[in-house]
């Protein structure tokens, strides 16, 4: 299969480029961002965009893919709702609808996060932007559409968009969390896996994410 992920450079994106390189059921990956990632490999491809919107413009080239991998986010902390949404809501929904009219058949994967409010009501400001966001993507008219919900997750080897607080954090914040705790690898695979054979439910917790990885 070929597969594009955006959000290459940040954590989970990097951990999800690092599985599919290594695993043999991905023959290419396509890196979309707006900054080169910096690596070479006989797998990788990027495409450099100044303006996502634009994403019609390489409608040939999209076509060939088989999944999508968005991967790509931003902290809400120092947000307020109107600008959180802008640069979530606003950047994501847009730009999966563009891709679902040049192809229908890809499966488009979200990482969203661990308490995402699909009511769209609750008190949690990133939570209900985040639930928004689900429930519109899940609208689209994708072969499939999944939206990943990881809460506490472990870097591959080799990462270097993983910040060396969050290397110490985690160890010591994993045992106090419910959800399991997911090696990006993992992350990556269930990814691989919902486009191969799909999975029962559009949103997946750490635990649908842990099984479907298997």
């Amino acid at each position: 299969m070929k597969i594009i992920i955006t959000g290459a450079t940040g954590m989970v994106g990097e951990g999800v480029l690092f599985e599919c390189l290594e695993n043999p059921k991905v023959d290419e990956v396509l890196i979309i961002g707006r900054r080169t990632y910096g690596l070479s490999h006989s797998k990788l491809k990027e495409l450099i965009v100044k303006d996502f919107s634009e994403i019609k413009k390489h409608s040939d080239l999209l076509e060939k893919y088989d999944g999508y991998f968005f991967c790509a986010g931003i902290s809400s902390v120092g947000e307020n709702e109107e600008s959180f949404t802008r640069k979530t809501y606003d950047f994501v929904v847009p730009f999966a609808a563009s891709l679902s009219e040049i192809k229908p058949e890809m499966t488009f994967i979200y990482v969203s996060g661990s308490g995402t409010d699909s009511s769209e009501k609750g008190k949690i400001m990133w939570a209900r932007v985040k639930g928004r966001t689900e429930n519109a993507l899940m609208k689209l008219p994708f072969k499939g559409q999944y939206n990943f919900r990881p809460a506490v997750m472990t870097g591959s080897k080799g990462q270097k968009n993983i910040k060396f607080t969050f290397k110490i954090l985690i160890p010591l914040l994993s045992p106090f969390f419910s959800a399991p705790t997911l090696k990006l690898s993992e992350v990556g695979k269930a990814m691989i896996n919902a486009v191969l054979k799909g999975y029962s439910k559009q949103i997946l917790e750490a635990k649908d994410i842990k099984e479907l990885s298997k």
